[in-house]
């Protein structure tokens, strides 16, 4: 598939990415950088991930690229740190690579993050699929994520930043079958991350056995949303008042729920 973008200005006097097919932008109203760091970097707790000792090299995957800047910032931040840090593997996946070209041209590619090493690595990682240093590799996995992500490791990830196209845009990346694949490559004490706040979107990752959480607002959304293998993880889990809500929600589950989905959701431990 071929994306055809353009960079548009946000409210905020930020640069971000738009698709032209379907009007969408790419980390709207605050731009990609804020976003990047206030909704997936720091609610992850990378840093103290990443500083928390020798071991295995944390896993992130990342869904969607688009203009690299979750990617970037989650790049920069692994190669700040001491040789003790846990090494950092960013596995990226899309189906297209136009808006990380359009950023990496000279006339944008400081509004994305990606002027310096940065954008060096960058580079690298789309000439070759992967890029490596002592600190980080970052590799692209190019595809249908339903394709791409059932081809990877069962329980290797740590930590996911889930951030294709909407659910009005690209419905199959938000429904119980996408979170199962992505529950299959999830291990003990992973956490997911995502911008929507979607009544559907969360019963989706509930059915296909996340615990799931309120996030930090960011822009002008007042919420966001985490899920987590175990739910100790979620610092304000969906409660019965949530559940309450949904009984009355005019959407409240993806395409692909089944005929008893209330039912099963209504009786998950994180209800009790």
């Amino acid at each position: 598939m071929t994306l055809r973008c353009d960079v548009v200005t946000t409210r905020s006097g930020a640069r971000a990415m738009r698709d032209l097919a379907t009007g969408e932008c790419m980390h709207p109203v605050v731009g990609p950088q804020v976003e990047a760091e206030r909704l997936y970097v720091g609610p992850s707790r990378l840093a103290a991930r990443l500083s928390s000792g020798e071991g295995d090299p944390l896993v992130l995957l990342e869904v969607g690229l688009g203009a690299g800047s979750n990617a970037v910032a989650a790049w920069k931040l692994s190669e700040s740190l001491g040789a003790s840090s846990r090494r950092l593997e960013i596995v990226s996946f899309d189906r297209s690579v136009a808006a990380l070209e359009l950023a990496l041209t000279e006339e944008h590619a400081a509004d994305f993050g990606l002027d310096g090493d940065a954008g060096h690595a960058a580079r690298n990682m789309l000439a070759a699929r992967r890029f490596t240093t002592a600190r980080t590799l970052w590799r692209l996995v190019y595809g249908e994520l339903q394709e791409t992500l059932a081809r990877e490791p069962e329980e290797r990830a740590d930590v996911v930043f889930w951030d294709p196209f909407s659910p009005r845009a690209n419905p199959a990346l938000w429904t119980v079958a996408s979170f199962a694949l992505l529950r299959r490559a999830c291990r003990a004490g992973a956490t997911v991350h995502t911008y929507s706040a979607a009544t559907a979107t969360r019963s989706a990752l509930l059915l296909a056995g996340f615990a799931v959480g309120v996030g930090e607002g960011i822009g002008d959304k007042e919420g966001t949303t985490v899920a987590a293998v175990d739910a100790r993880d979620l610092t304000r889990p969906l409660d019965r008042r949530w559940l309450n809500r949904l009984s009355r929600s005019t959407a409240p589950f993806p395409s692909d729920a089944p005929a008893d989905a209330m039912a099963r959701i209504s009786e998950l431990p994180q209800f009790g």
